[in-house]
């Protein structure tokens, strides 16, 4: 017993010491909103990282009951690929839009305004239920380790909602105090995993025996390759946090971390690496660095022991790893302790996986109200860089739906995932436009093979995705895009939807508090979804006008967009994109304090 007390000291010792913090010097930094390394890797991280505890046994479910277990592999292989591809795309991606923005600014520059806009809504979607799937399934874990898994909807809605307040009041505190928090966390699972790891090896060799075996279900051909797809789609660890760490590289500190500057002090000849590194966008590719591997092995991982010891979820009322946690550490002293704080500990990680979707909330939602996609209201920056609004519609939105689907995460499940493999295709269908336009050589030879692929491997999983969930829901989830997409375009060509260039600077300066190359970018992109609203007007105008009714544009033609380069530039030189076209009394922006709200501007009649 001590010795598993103690080692449950030493790892929150650890952890807490290496967690990121803020320094009183740093308060202009940090109290901006902006977080180093070890904060990126937690906050932007921490819902990849927690799928661990659901998404191989979510495989496994789905082909154990049928006998075809023994071909996990096969979907171990599709995942680790896919996680490998996904993952070197957005690496590749932050050196072209280092400002942030994510799918979103890659679609705006090389698709156009249209498939920019779907991708920002159907993220929005995808943060929300984020939030709903990573606070049920928490619930589901509290109420599993007491034994109360099949107790009244009411509770397991009750304590998620719990939990997603918790979550929601850590962000609003700020990114300074939610990193610390998150960093701790994973810091104790890190470690307490590599010690089940170890337990799970001494039971392998102290030759502990299997779960008793079920007779399989039959299936023909067609079912099993249908189950087959089902797992791989089931199991593919959550890719939230590559969008999320691409969207919001604004966030990040713009400087190496310690690693990167004794690189270059002491192996300068790996400059090309350290230099690859370098900065906020090293800073994000060190974050998804560990997603290039980490699905591929921690599934592989958990799928090799539960084929050794024939447990899946639902063996002797525990989940998958749960199981797996309690055979490990039984073969430890104390290991009944060990086991109880690793489950509590999957309870509060499991919740902290919502502050992924509330950090990149805010990243979008401030571009999206720019846009004209949200209105005025909804932004709001605190002092300590938090968007407290949209962070707490967030958070009513996902009461609201577990609310809807009673507490049952099996039923938001099927909604969760799947949009976020929309925007990872677009990522790839704008990252070649860039390679056709900017590389040659063997460079764009390789460059269009690598990234062919990924848009072909995206492709795939999201149809896949909604075809595997098909009877638990996928059809639902085909639905709701289209009219979240629909939605969306009503509201842009609504009086919601207008926005002049004074309106654009009021929101991005003075009261988002941006500045830079990333103020300036996003200005342009609002130019260009109002040239894309004006197009729609006058198309529906001429659509009615074909049956006799005439419909005149109520608005004069916006102000044309111009070119991208041209915003970065002006950005990259301390000046507003917009400043051709404001009027002389529009306020300067205020970088330290938040102003006054003012009231959104009507569009002219």
């Amino acid at each position: 017993m001590l010795f598993a007390i103690g080692l449950i000291i030493v790892f929150f010792f650890v952890s807490y010491r290496l967690a990121p913090r803020e320094r009183q010097e740093d308060a202009l930094v940090h109290g901006a909103g902006q977080v180093g390394m070890l904060a990126a890797l937690a906050l932007f991280g921490v819902d990849y990282f927690t799928s661990y505890y659901y998404a191989t046994g979510e495989m496994m479910s789905a082909l154990h009951p049928y006998g075809l277990e023994r071909y996990a592999f096969i979907c171990v292989a599709v995942i680790a690929l896919a996680n490998f591809v996904f993952g070197a795309l957005y690496m590749y991606s932050l050196g072209v839009f280092n400002e942030g923005g994510g799918s979103f600014t890659a679609a705006m520059r090389y698709l156009g305004p249209s498939l920019s806009l779907i991708v920002a809504v159907v993220l929005i979607q995808d943060y929300v239920l984020t939030i709903v799937v990573s606070t049920l399934s928490g619930s589901d874990q509290l109420l599993s380790i007491i034994g109360a898994y099949n107790i009244n909807w009411f509770w397991h809605f009750l304590i998620g909602a719990a939990l997603a307040s918790t979550t929601w009041y850590l962000t609003i505190r700020g990114r300074g105090e939610s990193a610390q928090v998150v960093f701790t966390l994973l810091g104790l699972f890190a470690g307490l995993t590599l010690t089940m790891l170890i337990g799970l090896i001494l039971a392998h060799s102290r030759g502990v025996p299997p779960a008793p075996t079920e007779p399989p279900l039959p299936a023909t051909l067609g079912q099993a390759l249908y189950h087959m797809l089902t797992a791989s789609m089931k199991g593919m660890v959550a890719l939230t946090g590559l969008e999320a760490m691409s969207n919001g590289i604004q966030f990040v500190i713009d400087e190496d971390y310690p690693l990167i500057r004794w690189g270059k002090r002491r192996l300068p000849r790996l400059n090309w690496l350290w230099n690859f590194y370098s900065g906020k966008s090293g800073i994000g590719r060190t974050v998804q660095t560990a997603f290039l591997f980490y699905g591929g092995l921690t599934t592989l991982f958990l799928t090799i022991f539960s084929l050794r010891f024939n447990v899946f979820d639902g063996t002797f009322g525990r989940t998958l790893v749960g199981n797996l946690a309690f055979i490990g550490f039984e073969q430890l002293p104390g290991g009944i302790i060990l086991y109880w704080f690793y489950q509590f500990l999957a309870v509060a990680l499991l919740s902290a996986a919502s502050m992924t979707a509330y950090q990149d909330m805010q990243a979008i939602t401030w571009r999206n109200v720019a846009i004209g996609e949200i209105p005025e209201i909804v932004v709001y920056r605190n002092p300590k860089g938090t968007f407290t609004r949209p962070v707490t519609a967030a958070f009513i939105a996902a009461i609201i739906i577990q609310l809807l689907v009673r507490g049952d995460t099996s039923h938001a499940v099927p909604y969760y995932g799947v949009g976020v493999f929309l925007p990872i295709t677009a990522m790839g269908l704008a990252m070649r436009q860039h390679i056709l336009t900017h590389e040659s050589g063997r460079r764009r030879t390789w460059g269009l093979v690598g990234v062919n692929f990924s848009i072909a491997l995206s492709s795939f999983v999201f149809v896949g995705q909604i075809v595997g969930k098909w009877q638990e829901g996928g059809w639902l989830v085909l639905i709701a895009l289209i009219v979240i997409i629909l939605m969306a375009h009503a509201i842009l060509i609504s009086p919601i939807g207008y926005r002049d260039p004074d309106q654009i600077y009021r929101i991005i300066r003075v009261k988002s508090r941006i500045e830079g190359p990333m103020g300036a970018i996003v200005e342009w992109q609002s130019l260009k979804v109002q040239e894309y609203r004006f197009k729609l007007l006058v198309a529906i105008t001429k659509f009615w006008e074909l049956f006799g009714v005439r419909r005149p544009v109520r608005f004069e033609p916006p102000v044309i967009a111009g070119e991208f380069e041209e915003a970065v530039q002006a950005g990259h030189s301390n000046h507003s994109y917009l400043e051709p076209y404001l009027n002389q009394t529009q306020p300067s922006p205020q970088p330290t304090a938040p102003p006054k709200e003012e009231p959104s501007a009507n569009p002219p009649s």
